[in-house]
């Protein structure tokens, strides 16, 4: 019951405002004519019933006035029947109403209803019944009557509903569209407020003014900051790269010292392509232009490989490239790079054992590998900032992904997750196109 209970409120809510605003109106419309129709129903009901006694009544207080036992010359209306004890002829008693004691009775004979009024003078019974036929026929007009204004009372009402949830929803329905167009994150957006009267729309209104223009600032700082980091960052950068290659010229370097130098470079290497990321995802959401070098997937794909080969190899993995079906398209280089890259590294960070397989395919790529998996209660979340498959791992800021997730989003591409088994993960990007 409970159960129930909780999915009939749920469904309830998720209602929209329209749909509440003519089911109201429904509802109300049901009671008010239910018990309007109800009322007049049991009043005419009382009423004629009240008559019929009344009518019925006189016309047989008439008839016993009239009363000549030796010349009987009236007979009752055309719908009733008269009947009298020690009569004879017609106005014989019947054996069924003879037992009927003094007043007002709803009696069945004949396979017919009647109304019974019986009176008592002078030890004598008398019997006035009239046919309910007539009664009946104008109690079911009556019930058609009612049904249908009932009726056209509650789809009148659910027109009116829905006309006036249209007209109380139109500036709603407005401001909606207004706050989901991409405009209103501009700089330059005009404010919301103004188009609107000084009700509760124009205080929604007035809210989303405030809330959007919080939202601007926050993203103009972002963008700011992004942009202006990254770009203060190639030059170090550029230092270390220079200075790696410099070390690895001196033939003094023993293996141990060689060794270390390299990972020097690729991690600058890496963090290079991560800065003309950012930078490029910064000029693309300011729409400046500037969307960097285009190459196809195998080119990308080829540098990639021939970065990752090694650390992957002296981590005791199998790298798997197969670039038989690639196409041949052209994207965006830095993007792709980082895309590809980020998931090769996410690869090689959570595989202690097994293979690496990267396949390009005709309108993407798939990255697998035999790793630690990602749970299913966390596959959700792992395209979110700051999450990590496995939290007992020192590396990594579980930035990857997200990185990943907002250039796809961006370029217009998708990436899914899904498992492998026994265990492992495959990442698939579609390029589109």
């Amino acid at each position: 019951m409970n159960s129930i209970l909780a999915r009939w409120k749920a469904k309830r809510s998720r209602q929209s405002l329209a749909q509440r605003i003519i089911v109201v109106f429904a509802v109300m419309t049901t009671l008010v004519a239910g018990v309007f129709a109800v009322g007049i129903v049991a009043t005419v009901h009382v009423v004629e019933k009240k008559l019929t006694t009344t009518g019925l009544g006189g016309n047989l207080h008439r008839l016993l006035l009239m009363e000549n036992r030796d010349d009987w010359s009236h007979r009752p209306e055309k719908d009733e029947l008269f009947f009298a004890d020690e009569g004879d002829g017609d106005l014989a008693m019947p054996p069924d109403l003879a037992p009927l004691e003094p007043g007002f009775h709803e009696v069945r004979r004949l396979e017919r209803s009647w109304y019974a009024m019986v009176r008592v003078v002078n030890g004598r019974k008398y019997v006035l019944l009239r046919d309910q036929q007539g009664f009946e026929e104008r109690e079911r007009l009556l019930f058609g009557v009612v049904i249908t204004g009932f009726v056209l009372s509650l789809l009148g009402s659910i027109l009116l509903g829905w006309l006036l949830s249209r007209k109380v929803m139109a500036p709603v329905i407005r401001l909606a569209r207004q706050v989901r167009h991409r405009d209103q994150l501009m700089d330059l957006a005009p404010p919301l407020a103004p188009d609107y009267a000084a009700d509760e729309v124009g205080t929604l209104a007035k809210s989303f003014d405030d809330t959007l223009g919080r939202l601007r600032s926050a993203l103009v700082r972002e963008k700011l900051f992004t942009g202006d980091v990254s770009h203060e960052l190639r030059t170090p950068l550029m230092v270390l790269a220079s200075s790696s290659e410099l070390l690895l010229e001196n033939p003094a370097l023993d293996a141990r010292a060689r060794d270390q130098v390299s990972r020097i470079a690729r991690a600058s290497s890496a963090m290079r392509q991560l800065v003309d990321t950012f930078l490029l995802l910064a000029r693309a959401e300011n729409a400046e232009g500037g969307q960097g070098q285009s190459a196809g997937m195998l080119q990308v794909a080829q540098e990639l490989v021939d970065t990752w080969r090694t650390p992957i190899e002296h981590k005791g993995l199998v790298l798997i490239y197969q670039a038989d079906a690639a196409g041949t398209g052209v994207y965006n280089q830095t993007f792709l790079g980082a895309v590809m890259g980020n998931l090769l590294r996410n690869a090689w960070h959570y595989t202690d054992e097994g293979f690496i397989r990267l396949t390009l395919l005709p309108d993407g790529f798939t990255v697998e590998d035999s790793g630690i998996g990602i749970p299913e209660e966390k596959r959700l979340e792992m395209f979110q900032p700051f999450v990590r498959g496995d939290e007992q791992r020192g590396e990594g800021l579980g930035l990857g992904l997200s990185l990943v997730q907002r250039i796809c989003v961006n370029e217009g591409w998708t990436v899914t997750l899904t498992s492998r088994e026994p265990h492992g993960c495959c990442f698939a990007v579609h390029l589109g196109g």
